[in-house]
């Protein structure tokens, strides 16, 4: 028994990829961050993120295309570079897609509470973490009945936040009037101290990072329909689709709150998303609140797909534990899965977010989660190259799989740097203790997953072969069930 064969379509699983990028939160709270650097240039930086990141999108397309399996970028590693390759790069990647959920839950407790506080001072600041319980129960439910449910909801929340901000950005655009300017797209309005290309380049490598999250679909590429077609437009459709999302959104609240006044913008305050709903869209700032809100829910909501899915993928081949690999009888989603998927985010949220505080354990998960994703993107475009040169060579273009891969990896290496605080640009800060300690956690767990490779490699190599497999290529076994009947 396997996953539940085309249960959906295209546009599930292009929401899948939308709302793991978490479009709303990514506007009010992870874009912002660019403003430092690139001031009211920030849509011209946001843009060349765009750019930068179709590359990758397009490496992770064609090889869905051509590899459709639950195990996504370690399968792709794995026929691409090697097995072994394949294995730690599904080790890497099921670990930091378990604890997205955590970190959003913490961003929807602490919004939350933030929230109801500043309206009513009666309610405690502090008391963030019931949302963020209720939130996880929502998830896991969601997850226990299969990926249509899931899917499906994901859908809903994608719309919603995806519908407000647009409507929001085309009233701060009218409201603009004749502030409108196309100079945002040039390198006049950079932050002080960043003038010129370099601001707007220090702005894409932050905005960047808010496009993490474009290839969630391919995880469900065994429960979809037509996989091979629909994964390819659904990770390139999310990529773009978004990213335009984003130059838009950016270009509106730039134009309103005025390009040279710009580089002070950020994620709270006056000077925010929320900030500016609160003084201009009067009750309707309660909507933008609620987009972030359901951002975060819809975001938490791909990701356990993507890590219960993975971990399925191991499972199978007996790399993990056959109990990720258990299926509900009647849902055939990985029921065993979903439910460790919840402990693990109440446990990681609860622990982290009551040892230190809500927003500092959001730091700490989030430098390990960009860390070792945008090491999986390094990678997955190296194993596009390595794919198409080694097992595809009459489908090889000079342009789609050697350029693209060189200019996706050298669009995410400065990417990667800033996210580990490595300052090897002058725009990029060291971290602090405890978000310092991102790095030691990321090391520590690659290392175990080397240990585990070594253990199998030795006993059970045929286990890391199967890393490479895509099991939908597999003929189907005959049913042994009375007349084929189909259970329920």
């Amino acid at each position: 028994m396997g996953l539940r064969r085309e249960a959906i379509g295209l546009r599930e699983v292009l929401f899948q990829s939308i709302t793991a990028m978490a479009p709303a939160a990514a506007v009010a709270a992870s874009i912002p961050s660019g403003a430092a650097f690139a001031g009211g240039s920030l849509p011209l930086a946001v843009l060349v993120a765009l750019v930068a990141c179709l590359f990758t999108a397009s490496c992770v397309a064609e090889l869905a295309r051509r590899l459709p399996a639950a195990g996504s970028v370690a399968t792709y590693a794995a026929q691409g570079l090697h097995p072994t390759v394949g294995f730690l790069v599904g080790w890497g990647y099921v670990f930091v897609e378990a604890l997205v959920p955590p970190l959003l839950l913490l961003q929807l407790g602490f919004t939350t509470a933030g929230t109801l506080h500043q309206e009513w001072p009666s309610y405690p600041e502090d008391l963030w973490w019931p949302w963020a319980v209720a939130g996880a129960l929502v998830i896991a439910a969601a997850g226990y009945f299969g990926v249509r449910a899931s899917a499906r909801f994901g859908t809903i929340l994608g719309a919603f936040e995806v519908l407000v901000l647009l409507v929001f950005a085309v009233w701060l655009i009218v409201r603009a009037g004749g502030d409108n300017t196309l100079s945002v797209f040039g390198t006049s309005h950079t932050a002080k101290g960043y003038e010129g290309i370099g601001g707007v380049f220090a702005g894409s490598v932050y905005t960047v990072l808010a496009f993490a999250g474009f290839e969630a679909a391919a995880p469900l590429a065994e429960e979809t329909k037509d996989p091979r077609r629909t994964m390819h437009r659904a990770v390139l459709g999310a990529a773009l689709a978004i990213g335009l999302f984003y130059v838009v959104t950016t270009y509106a609240m730039t134009v309103y709150f005025g390009p040279d006044r710009f580089a002070g913008f950020g994620a709270s305050g006056a000077a925010s998303w929320e900030g500016v709903a609160r003084a201009s869209y009067g009750l309707f700032w309660v909507l933008v609140f609620l987009a972030v809100v359901n951002s975060t829910v819809a975001n938490a909501n791909a990701c356990a797909n993507v890590s219960t899915r993975t971990a399925f993928a191991f499972a199978r081949i007996k790399v993990f534990p056959a109990l990720f690999a258990r299926l509900h009888p009647r849902h055939l989603s990985p029921v065993a899965g979903v439910l460790v998927q919840a402990v693990v985010a109440v446990a990681v949220m609860l622990g982290l977010g009551l040892y230190y505080d809500p927003v500092t354990a959001f730091l700490l998960l989030a430098t390990v989660i960009v860390t070792v994703v945008i090491g999986v993107y390094i990678v997955v475009n190296a194993a596009c190259t390595g794919y198409f040169l080694r097992r595809s060579r009459e489908s090889f273009s000079p342009v789609k799989h050697l350029l693209f891969p060189l200019l996706g990896i050298a669009a995410f290496v400065p990417a990667l740097l800033t996210a580990a605080g490595l300052p090897v640009f002058d725009f990029v800060s060291t971290l602090s203790a405890p978000v310092s300690y991102a790095g030691p956690i990321v090391g520590v767990w690659m290392a175990a997953g080397v240990v585990v490779l070594l253990v199998l490699l030795r006993r059970r190599p045929g286990r890391i072969a199967e890393t490479a497999r895509v099991h939908l290529d597999d003929a189907p076994a005959p049913d042994p069930r009375p007349n084929g009947a189909v259970q329920q």
